[in-house]
């Protein structure tokens, strides 16, 4: 900014073009002299008098000096930090005053402080999320665990939550301008920010360094760190699409940078949006440095989600939800007959069926011949356990006096299935034959992965002719072709759904030792984060969490030769009592869409039950 200006006698280094200018404005009439702004800089854009020009030289002399270019001590690199980092700076028009606000913010005295706390140890302060660590810069900050670049299976771990400080309640008095500030010989501290992030009571975390009283006169100035949570949530939402915006266009150098940037930003919030960030953020990273699971992680990862997938059906409603639905438009449909054969798509633990055994044993008349059928994929210990979970289904139905069949097929995919494998039994020596049931929780999404898979299944079915099917999907379309478009979808899905499991709590809580509930929440949100990660990091047949709307399965299975069957009102009625039972259900809601049954949290429905028949033609 070195720069010689000429003054009003127009005698100037190399001022010939200013020279000119200012000849052209003597000339000007004298009420129009004082308003003619210089040429040369008006046509750089910018509006200064040619009285002023003196004057703003000066100004700008004293702003480069007040910015610390002029042999201010370093301490203020960090509030220059801030207005470059979070300051927008607009190309201004008028100069002169600019360039005096710009002076004017400098050289503002700070606000009046509270005084500082007696501790000698570094304390940190906040009403919502704190973390507490050591260090300084970032490691004032606990970040969520990172991707580890030495494994290529999915090592996702639960993400931790902050540990809180008592709240100062004098800090609430006031609101200080985020930035880093010191003062000459005084004590630092600052108050919190009672902004609010989407109606909630979100406040900015703190973090304080004073002193001991004795030795304030004579200690150096200590920095005071502010964040609002509010405005890095902000700031954490828009990198998050920017990276996945960098990640579609392959622009991997810029999205490189800014998923650097997430766990920093997500170690600043709290509950479940530190949380569900931290495990998009993740699966960004996985994708930017091209993570893969391993091959032969296939069996192990399958084992796995089984676990997880019990945690998941005792924290939250959800699985409760689909199985009681899919149970009761099964047992409306068995009403009357004699042998029945369900066949269980994804029999996992076998959770869904006491509940159906025990409705079929109180049944008027008696309860049928029960057959059950389910399928699973192959153990990496080669141990059977779909035999193990058809034994303890077996002695369930002795103790309630029901004639009980088991059969378990082992199979990669349901795309493996064929008929003569689901073919009714009696139908040769003039018994009176099965009526089928096919059952499908959260399993037909799996199969648009591999074309034609889809279609080959729904054949499979159509062939041994069921009375119903049951669907229970996501509802939600992670299947999009614009990776952009998919992770914005999933992106404000999962966020939904972790909100739903911080704030409906657990359904063991009043049963169970706190620490069990705990567990089942944080084994939950790896069960989710397993599926964010598949969304986000993975594509092609890799790529199985291919979520569809109930619009779309409608449209896919009438293609196939099925129409749907409405779930009636009992249904719907006995669902919203479930969900009075289970702690914290005020947030969940129960809604009828064209014959089917959603659940989802307030207004966002998240599942949807469907079931259908084969068509009439």
């Amino acid at each position: 900014m070195k720069r010689e200006y000429q003054d009003a006698s127009g005698s100037a280094a190399g001022g010939s073009d200013l020279g000119s200018s200012k000849d052209k404005m003597m000339v000007a009439p004298a009420g129009e002299q004082d308003e003619e702004v210089d040429e040369l800089l008006a046509a750089l854009g910018y509006k200064v008098r040619s009285s002023d020009m003196a004057d703003v030289a000066q100004k700008l002399e004293q702003l480069e000096m007040a910015m610390g270019m002029g042999g201010v001590p370093a301490a203020d690199d960090g509030f220059v930090s801030h207005l470059a980092a979070d300051t927008v700076h607009y190309n201004p028009s008028d100069l002169s005053s600019w360039v005096e606000s710009m002076l004017s913010e400098l050289n503002a005295p700070p606000p009046p402080l509270p005084p500082a706390p007696a501790p000698p140890a570094p304390q940190l302060v906040s009403t919502s999320s704190t973390v507490t660590g050591g260090g300084s810069g970032a490691g004032y900050f606990d970040p969520p665990p990172a991707v580890d670049s030495s494994s290529s299976t999915y090592a996702l771990k639960p993400i931790p939550s902050p540990v809180a400080a008592p709240a100062d309640p004098s800090a609430d008095s006031a609101r200080e301008p985020k930035r880093m500030r010191t003062g000459g010989g005084s004590t630092s501290s600052s108050s919190s920010s009672s902004s609010s992030m989407g109606g909630g009571g979100a406040r900015s975390a703190v973090v304080e360094a004073a002193p001991p009283a004795s030795a304030a006169a004579n200690a150096p100035a200590v920095p005071v760190v502010v964040v609002d949570t509010q405005e890095a949530g902000i700031r954490l939402v828009h990198a998050l699409l920017a990276c996945a915006e960098a990640v579609q266009q392959e622009n991997f150098s810029a999205a490189e940078a800014l998923v650097k940037q997430i766990p920093m930003l997500a170690s600043s919030q709290g509950g479940a949006m530190r949380k569900v960030a931290a495990y998009f953020g993740e699966a960004l990273a996985r994708r930017v440095y091209r993570f893969r699971p391993a091959p032969d992680s296939s069996l192990l990862d399958a084992a796995f989600a089984d676990l997880l997938h019990a945690h998941f059906y005792e924290s939250c409603p959800y699985l409760k939800f689909a199985h009681f639905t899919a149970n009761q438009a099964i047992l409306e449909a068995f009403a009357g007959c004699r042998r029945v054969h369900v066949v269980d798509f994804g029999i996992k633990q076998g959770m869904q069926w006491p509940a159906l055994l025990q409705a079929l044993a109180l049944r008027p008349g008696g309860p049928p011949s029960f057959r059950l059928t389910g399928v699973g994929p192959p153990q990496p210990d080669e141990t059977d356990a779909l035999q193990q979970v058809g034994w303890k289904l077996a002695q369930f139905a002795h103790t309630i006096r029901v004639d009980f069949q088991y059969r378990g097929l082992v199979a990669a995919t349901l795309a493996d299935l064929e008929p003569f494998m689901l073919q009714p039994e009696g139908e040769e020596n003039d018994e009176e034959p099965e009526v089928i049931a096919v059952n499908s929780v959260f399993e037909m999404h799996r199969l648009l992965a591999q074309p034609g898979a889809l279609e080959k299944v729904l054949g499979t079915v159509r062939a041994v002719r069921p009375k119903i099917v049951t669907v229970v999907e996501q509802e939600a379309n992670h299947n999009s072709g614009s990776f952009l478009d998919r992770f914005t979808q999933s992106l404000h899905y999962y966020s939904t759904m972790f909100d739903s499991l911080e704030g409906g709590g657990s359904g063991q809580s009043d049963a169970s030792p706190g620490a069990a509930a705990g567990t089942d929440q944080v084994m939950s949100e790896v069960y989710l984060g397993r599926q964010i990660c598949n969304v986000v990091a993975c594509e092609g047949a890799e790529r199985t969490e291919r979520h569809e709307t109930l619009v779309q399965w409608r449209n896919r299975l009438g293609r196939a030769g099925f129409e749907p069957v409405h779930l009636g009102s009992n249904a719907y009625k006995q669902a919203s009592t479930l969900l009075a039972l289970f702690a914290g259900g005020d947030g969940y809601r129960v809604e009828e869409k064209d014959g089917c049954l959603t659940l989802g949290w307030h207004t966002r429905p998240l599942i949807a039950t469907s079931a259908w028949r084969l068509a009439a033609a």
